[in-house]
């Protein structure tokens, strides 16, 4: 599977591989698992299974939640969308660094937000390189 994913998110990814405590490093490793869960799949999920979930709350794009295993006081997540017709591409369009911090607060808006990415991301496709 090939992972796309914003502007908005390479430099979350850099500010995050850029951390050099402890935590920041563990919160990484973490991200790295993530996408390696999503680089593993050989097509869009068809059912979920206990590291990808649809997400509910999405309106307009069907979504999907990738989390790793509990570690206390740490929760890193992805949501991303797999685009009709494109079996071997998925994008990320949210990313929680530290969900453990926000708690529910982060899937409140999540299919709002999600809707967003994944429009900006078809527009920067779009757009000349």
């Amino acid at each position: 599977m090939l992972i796309d994913w914003t502007r908005g998110f390479d430099q979350q990814f850099d500010r995050m591989e850029a951390d050099g405590s402890a935590e920041g490093q563990r919160r990484f490793d973490l991200l790295l698992a993530l996408l390696g869960v999503l680089t593993d799949l050989d097509a869009s999920p068809q059912e979920e299974s206990t590291s990808l979930r649809r997400v509910r709350q999405s309106r307009n794009h069907m979504v999907w939640r990738v989390a790793h295993p509990y570690v206390p006081g740490i929760a890193v997540r992805l949501i991303c969308w797999f685009p009709p017709g494109e079996d071997d591409t998925v994008v990320l369009t949210l990313f929680a660094g530290d969900k453990a911090g926000m708690g529910d607060v982060f899937y409140d808006s999540v299919g709002v937000r999600a809707d967003q990415t994944i429009d900006q991301w078809l527009r920067e496709r779009k757009a000349p390189r």
